[in-house]
């Protein structure tokens, strides 16, 4: 019985272990992600950490108009994909307009091409037959219900519409964690942040369906700046895609130093939702209702945060509050190495 009793002891020490070891991190699928985005010069860095964090499963990468044109943002995301290697998953070029108003870019801060400064290959690859609407609701409908993480990085149009032509991807979405908005701030408006408010329909369409969905917005993308002390430790990495970042922060930096009061260095938004998909110890977040200002004569494209009473149990929407600056670059500059040398 004693002999019995310790062998039982055993195999529950290393039961324990095991389990210890899965919760730590060991034996964890990666966490899969359709990136939505407009590259710009921080969705280029969004894209580099998804492709080289190994806890993220990259599986398609769609575009939509916004910081520049649609033709130029999928152009500067099919370079990219040459820089970093970026191979055997979808590209898909989705809406040229938003879903009512005018085109808005912002060549201010991209320059003509959407991302001026760094010498862009060639693209390899092809698109996708696929519009990226189609290919979004293929992708969510092929996989196993909350196993999908939308990540748009850009206006909202094509996730909108992606809405409405099937609802019932709603149901099926792990989670939508979007770079966008600011419960406080704004840059194209003294309210409105440019992501939302090039197409503030399609993101009242997003905000207001039931899906889990945390909003990245300014709050907390304008703690996430290249200081000096980061851009040297990724010029330490001495690879192509490094050098890339390199020579698209210092355009990026100039062109915010230019045009964007109190920053010295520039802040890289879009990464940041990618960073909170990988890890949200990244940063903390609250509850709170979110809604869409779609017609105020000075705060269209408002993000509007109630935070005057306790969210209700069925509030589906948060907002990031405060970012963890050296996790963060750790998980940039990791990325970059996992990366590595390129042959673009």
């Amino acid at each position: 019985m004693v002999s019995g009793g310790i062998f039982i002891d055993a195999e529950l020490f290393f039961v324990g272990i095991f389990t210890l070891g899965t919760i730590k991190g060991m034996n964890m699928s990666p966490k899969k992600i359709i990136l939505d985005c407009d590259p710009g010069h921080d969705d280029a860095i969004a894209m580099l950490l998804a492709h080289g964090n190994p806890d993220i499963e990259l599986l398609a990468v769609t575009t939509v108009v916004g910081n520049q044109t649609l033709d130029k943002v999928t152009h500067n995301a099919l370079s990219i994909a040459r820089i970093a290697n970026i191979r055997n998953i979808p590209f898909a070029a989705g809406c040229y307009r938003p879903l009512v108003r005018e085109i808005k870019t912002a060549p201010d801060i991209h320059g003509e091409t959407g991302l001026d400064g760094p010498i862009l290959p060639e693209p390899e690859i092809k698109l996708d037959a696929r519009h990226a609407v189609d290919l979004i609701i293929d992708i969510i409908m092929e996989h196993p219900p909350k196993s999908v993480t939308l990540v748009p990085t850009a206006g909202l149009t094509n996730i909108a519409l992606a809405v409405r032509k099937a609802p019932q991807i709603v149901e099926r979405v792990k989670e939508i964690v979007l770079m966008g908005g600011g419960y406080h701030e704004g840059n194209r408006s003294a309210v409105a942040e440019f992501n939302i408010l090039i197409d503030p329909e399609a993101a009242h369409i997003v905000f207001n369906e039931k899906w889990p969905l945390t909003m990245v917005g300014l709050d907390l993308t304008h703690q996430a700046l290249a200081t000096p002390e980061v851009t040297e430790e990724i010029a330490q990495i001495n690879t192509r895609p490094a050098q890339f970042v390199l020579d698209l922060l210092q355009f990026y930096g100039k062109s915010y130093r230019m045009t964007q009061r109190g920053f010295d260095y520039p802040p890289v938004h879009d990464p940041c939702a990618v960073a909170y998909v990988i890890d949200p110890s990244v940063m903390t977040t609250q509850k709170v209702p979110v809604n869409i200002e779609m017609s105020g004569t000075l705060t269209t494209g408002m993000t509007v945060a109630d935070f005057r009473f306790p969210p209700s149990e069925d509030c589906h929407t948060q907002v990031a509050v405060k970012l963890d600056q050296a996790k963060f670059w750790r998980m940039v500059i990791d990325a970059l190495k996992n990366i590595g040398e390129t042959d673009h």
